[in-house]
């Protein structure tokens, strides 16, 4: 196994940091362990020889890293009643789905409320009410940054308190 090259090893003092002030933040530490990792991995391969500032770099490129786990845990792909399997339909037709419904409904409402007032708004309109984060950072005043990191912060807060909801 090849050593990093010369200019690689001082940013791989910054792993630990950098690990750290992103699980504390925005994500859980096996994210943000995958995320930086991947991105070392980059900078490993040849991916860095060009970066100025190596500690901005890794932060920049994290959060990137970051966001995108996050937008791709958020997708979930549609699937019309006329796709479902036999067996699913029954679901539908579940007489307790109601009750489950209702108290996941209750659930969401609890878990939105004990967001900031900021937060939840963010969360909201972006979320919920289809805006972009551009969109909502131009309604609510705010840098785009700000914003983002809103609806992350959210997110995590509000998938932590409906966790007990899904199945595993």
């Amino acid at each position: 196994m090849s050593r990093p090259p010369r200019h690689l090893k001082g940013w791989l003092a910054y792993y630990g940091e950098l690990v750290g002030s992103w699980a504390k933040r925005n994500s859980r530490p096996c994210d943000a362990e995958d995320a930086a990792q991947d991105v070392m991995a980059g900078l490993l391969s040849g991916g860095g020889s060009g970066v100025l500032n190596g500690k901005s770099y890794l932060y920049r490129a994290t959060r990137n890293r970051l966001i995108s786990e996050i937008r791709r845990q958020t997708r979930h792909d549609e699937i019309s009643l006329e796709a479902l399997a036999d067996d699913d339909l029954a679901l539908l037709y579940d007489p307790e789905a109601n009750v489950r419904a209702s108290e996941l409904a209750d659930a969401l409402e609890r878990a939105l409320a004990s967001l900031p007032l900021k937060k939840r708004q963010a969360y909201v309109w972006c979320r919920l009410e289809g805006y972009t984060q551009p969109e909502v950072a131009q309604r609510m005043g705010l840098a785009l940054n700000t914003v983002e990191r809103y609806i992350m912060d959210a997110t995590r807060e509000v998938r932590e308190q409906l966790q007990h909801f899904c199945p595993d």
